[in-house]
């Protein structure tokens, strides 16, 4: 029996389409659905400004982990890029555990909103829905990757299928009571883009998801071709749909109402008739409950990845052939995502996951620095030119220095 044989490892079976479907799903649930009104509740009627600040920064760190990603194809991507760089097994184990971290803490935040949604639509107890969301997106975790993915591709489209809905419906509205367009433009006064910069720290959240994607790379087809593709793609079409969506939830809804939601889309249809608030919450909770199974494939496989390769203990690399999925670290990812449900906040966890990435973010263009400052790799992959990871590393410490003022 060859080593291979017997030690399962991870499937390659994810193309460009399912790999775009899952970035979408991560990126696109974890955010919008949950996170607009506390935007707001920052930057007011700037909050759509809030979104394309933190579009132009993750699109800087994105093209980094394209190339990082076609360099390095492995589970636990951003440890093996710092290792590579800073030839420091610890380092690489320290943002091995914050990029598994952040994807528990977004984890718990948008099991949170999903469980606000169900309960907007059941009025059954927050606490229990939030458990029960978690221990199913777990088992879904467990069965496999190709179906994990394949349902969080369907739900991803049921979830973008919801945000144009918010849009179509919102602008449809004879008398809006939010904000005027024209009021969402913002002036040159510091205080202003202050408050622009610290609500783009929430918003950063909102992107939070494309990164993932370097994390399932054992699990690509093709890595080198698709994985660049698929990141371009998740990050343009989330940044529009943001914006859009934004704009709608600000024209709609009064501030003092929309900032204190942790359902801030379903208040575009507070006037609705019943069967459209039905429906809607129907699609915000299938939404936010993608985010969950996402961020728990990605913190399993960072979890997977480390104990792969020696950092962690082996137990957490075990790969049944039955499911071809790490059971032991998925069960752990699980059971640390039930805690944190039931002992913090929505808020806290979301600005908690944007501090915790941007860190990651500045220590991953450094990586990149780094690497291309040596000898280049004869491994084919993605290329992008030395400033973009100069920039992604300056706009990412900005931001994130943005959320300590």
């Amino acid at each position: 029996m060859t080593a291979t044989q017997a030690t399962p490892k991870l499937r390659r079976s994810l193309n460009t389409p399912l790999l775009t479907l899952y970035g979408l799903g991560v990126t696109v649930g974890a955010g919008i659905y949950v996170l607009v009104g506390a935007t707001a509740d920052i930057a007011g009627p700037f909050a759509g400004i809030s979104f394309i600040v933190a579009a132009l920064v993750v699109s800087l760190t994105a093209l980094s982990y394209a190339e990082l990603a076609t360099r390095y194809p492995v589970s636990a991507g951003e440890a093996a890029y710092v290792e590579a760089a800073f030839k420091s097994n610890w380092i690489a184990v320290l943002v091995g555990l914050a990029v598994a971290a952040s994807g528990v803490i977004s984890a718990s935040a948008v099991a949170i909103g999903a469980a606000s949604y169900l309960h907007d639509l059941t009025g059954l107890g927050t606490s229990w829905l939030t458990i029960a969301i978690v221990l199913l997106m777990g088992v879904i975790a467990l069965w496999g990757i190709t179906e994990s993915v394949y349902i969080a591709a369907v739900i991803t489209v049921i979830e973008i299928t919801g945000l144009l809905f918010v849009i179509v419906w919102g602008m449809s509205i004879p008398d809006p009571q939010g904000y005027a367009v024209s009021d969402m433009i913002p002036t040159f006064e510091i205080e202003t883009w202050r408050g622009i910069f610290a609500a783009s720290l929430l918003a950063f959240f909102a992107f939070v998801g494309f990164e993932d994607m370097a994390n399932v790379a054992e699990e690509v087809i093709d890595p080198v071709r698709t994985i660049p593709k698929a990141i371009l793609l998740t990050l343009i079409l989330a940044a529009l749909l943001y914006l859009a969506t934004s704009v709608t939830v600000l024209l709609v809804v009064p501030i003092e109402t929309l900032s204190a939601s942790a359902a801030p889309l379903a208040l575009v249809f507070s006037e609705a008739p019943t069967a459209v608030k039905q429906g809607f919450s129907a699609v915000a909770i299938v939404a936010t409950v993608n985010g969950v199974l996402i961020q728990m494939i990605m913190a399993s496989r960072v979890i997977y990845g480390l104990a792969d390769r020696g950092h962690l203990p082996r137990a957490l690399a075990v790969v049944p052939s039955a499911t071809q999925t790490p059971v032991i670290a998925t069960l752990l990812v699980v059971a640390v995502i039930l805690i944190l449900t039931q002992a913090l906040p929505i808020d806290i966890l979301a600005e908690r996951t944007s501090q915790i990435v941007l860190g990651i973010f500045v220590l991953v263009n450094a990586a990149l620095i780094l690497l291309k400052s040596k000898q280049a790799t004869s491994r084919p992959h993605f290329h992008v030119p030395v400033v973009v990871p100069v920039l992604g590393v300056v706009t990412s410490a900005m931001l994130l220095t943005a959320g300590f003022l």
